[in-house]
């Protein structure tokens, strides 16, 4: 009766713990366990490789490109070997569409994307490495829910809503890492990533090299593997409509 009465005492005082710290702290606490804060402010550009694999003719490739100085994303979709790419920087965001067959010299036609599509773009440049970073400045609402289960692993539950767009976090409460990303987008798409692996890059910050990705329209599990180089040189080529 006494061990019973110490387990719950003790599982009262771990679930205050948890209520009792705020939406930045554990913010703060992943900040810290992939590398510091320092690090992460010095962050002023990156490139990203992603490769989704199904097992099915649908698999393709993502290459994105980012400069936060320049307001600049480049994000290229590799599927059935041919390749489409989209842009934004400042004011311009444009669409790049391969012509012709796979076998020849590739040609494009350029158009512009819409307004929302710039402004899902502009999103991107920053959430694509922290869903999290700079949120205030984009008006959302970070929000602590409580403590789950995810994988089997407990996880802190944060949800961070913004103008048409909702992301609900779940942190490790052990390794204080994001154990899953939940993003609901405007249309209704639900895109769920599960963070397997955790890896070191050669700038010194920790970041996702293996996932599992669902997306509500697709409905398919896929796997994916991560590679990010932060602040390298970005040819201007990939940042021009």
């Amino acid at each position: 009766m006494k061990n019973t009465a110490i387990k719950i005492v003790a599982l009262i005082f771990i679930s205050l713990c948890t209520f009792a710290q705020t939406a930045d702290d554990i913010f703060n606490n992943h900040i810290e366990a992939t590398g510091g804060k320092a690090l992460w402010n010095g962050v002023s550009t990156y490139s990203i490789k992603q490769v989704y694999r199904g097992n099915s003719a649908a698999d393709y490739d993502i290459e994105l490109k980012g400069s936060f100085g320049d307001a600049a994303l480049y994000k290229a979709k590799t599927i059935l070997k041919r390749t489409f790419i989209f842009g934004v920087k400042g004011a311009e965001g444009w669409r790049k569409v391969p012509l012709g067959s796979s076998d020849k010299a590739t040609q494009y036609e350029t158009n512009s994307l819409s307004e929302k599509e710039q402004e899902n773009m502009r999103r991107e440049l920053k959430e694509n490495v922290l869903p999290f970073l700079d949120y205030e400045e984009k008006g959302y609402i970070a929000t602590v829910v409580g403590s789950e289960t995810i994988n089997g692993a407990k996880t802190t539950h944060v949800e961070l809503s913004g103008k048409g767009v909702k992301y609900n976090l779940y942190f490790d409460e052990t390794s204080r890492l994001l154990a899953r990303k939940k993003l609901t987008l405007s249309s209704g798409e639900v895109i769920t990533e599960d963070y397997i692996k955790y890896g070191d890059t050669a700038y010194g910050v920790k970041f996702p090299t293996e996932s599992n990705y669902l997306s509500s329209i697709d409905k398919r599990n896929l796997k994916v593997s991560t590679s990010i180089i932060f602040n390298d040189t970005i040819a201007p080529a990939f940042l021009t409509r």
